[in-house]
């Protein structure tokens, strides 16, 4: 914008002119990649309601065939699925029994490096934090992707309570997940006997704590539930999207592993993916 350039422009420290010029082209590239995503989903729902593209185009003021282009270039949609711009992705921090030192369980490094994965190929820009020793991690800022169950923050666990439908629960076998609307319950199967190769995950958008926006929750039983829910969400996010678009909303994912590599073999929606706002 005119303003914002002059207002760097006249800054004389040329090393605060140089910072400010790289902070501002950084915010206009990522404006820039929403405003494209935001004009692409417009003419696939405008679509999608009926009006064929040279409709669209004439309504628009534009050529049929740049509506064409708009419709098949720039960011997917359903990028938005994850965050506008930029987002962090949060991996828990671990006590290294060895030393004084924290480390991040190459479990979680490998589901959240995925996740960056998936989010790099919708243009989204990716930072990274971790939910302290202590559980300890601010919610109450935008974009947030994390990777961390009830027990390991209690910041977590009451975002996890404020779910309408889905609720953690532990026991003398384990931790567990309920479907409130059923009452059916969802375990690993690494606590069954005999053992299997078969975790549970939970997928969902929460209300942050201060209610001005919300973070996407993404927790295993186990860390082989993580990584099943990333795998789970880098094949099916454009169906995802389709049915709750940026709406808080939450669902259980059951993942079928290899016992040798954990990789995940098979992904399946063990619920209903339940739209809060739709939740009795």
């Amino acid at each position: 914008m005119p303003g914002e350039f002059e207002r760097i422009a006249q800054i004389d420290d040329p090393y605060e002119l140089l910072r400010a010029a790289t902070t501002r082209l950084a915010e206009a590239q990522q404006e820039v990649t929403e405003l494209a995503r935001l004009r692409r989903r417009l003419i696939q729902d405008l679509h999608a309601q009926g009006m064929s593209y040279a409709q669209i185009a004439q309504a628009a003021g534009l050529s049929r065939g740049r509506i064409h282009q708009i419709r098949h270039t720039g960011p997917a949609p359903e990028g938005a699925f994850l965050g506008n711009g930029a987002v962090t992705v949060v991996t828990p921090l671990r006590p290294d029994p060895a030393s004084d030192r924290t480390y991040v369980a190459l479990d979680d490094l490998t589901t959240g490096k995925r996740l960056e994965d998936l989010a790099r190929t919708f243009d989204l820009s990716v930072g990274y934090d971790h939910v302290g020793l202590n559980g300890e991690i601010d919610l109450n800022r935008p974009g947030l992707l994390v990777i961390c169950g009830p027990r390991m923050s209690p910041a977590m666990r009451e975002a996890y309570e404020k779910d309408p439908v889905l609720e953690w629960e532990r026991d003398d076998v384990g931790w567990l997940l309920r479907d409130k609307q059923t009452g059916k319950e969802f375990r690993s199967g690494q606590e069954e006997e005999p053992q299997r190769p078969y975790d549970i995950g939970y997928l969902g958008r929460l209300p942050r704590p201060d209610g001005n926006g919300s973070i996407l929750a993404i927790a295993g039983i186990h860390p082989e539930g993580s990584l099943g829910v990333v795998h789970f969400l880098t094949s099916d996010i454009s169906s995802l999207w389709g049915k709750v678009a940026d709406s808080r909303f939450s669902a259980i994912v059951g993942t079928e592993y290899d016992p040798r590599t954990h990789e995940p073999l098979r992904t399946e929606l063990l619920t209903p993916v339940y739209r809060h706002d739709e939740a009795a």
